[in-house]
């Protein structure tokens, strides 16, 4: 029972936190005069990635699920994805810009 909570509580997470950051992302794209048909995806890979970074290394430590497997992400792939996120954020507005 407790794993099924788990999976709904994280479901829950990634909809609502993902809606709320989407929307964010995409009104700053849009005020940027981002092309968000073409490069609109990019910011909703970064916000997942980022949402998964923080459910790993802060938000399973304090759910329901008490089983194996609850282990922060080690310093390196922290690093690699807040980059590669960061740099998903950013590249829409600068391709938009220098493409069109």
């Amino acid at each position: 029972m407790r794993v099924l909570l788990e999976l709904i509580r994280i479901i829950f997470i990634f909809l609502f936190l993902g809606a709320i950051s989407s929307g964010i992302i995409n009104y700053i794209y849009t005020k940027l005069g981002t092309d968000m048909n073409s490069y609109g995806w990019m910011g909703v890979i970064a916000i997942f990635i980022l949402l998964f970074v923080l459910y790993r290394n802060k938000l399973q430590f304090s759910g329901w699920y008490k089983g194996k497997g609850r282990v922060k992400l080690s310093e390196k792939v922290f690093k690699l994805l807040i980059f590669s996120s960061v740099s998903l954020l950013l590249l829409p507005p600068i391709l938009s810009f220098f493409f069109k």
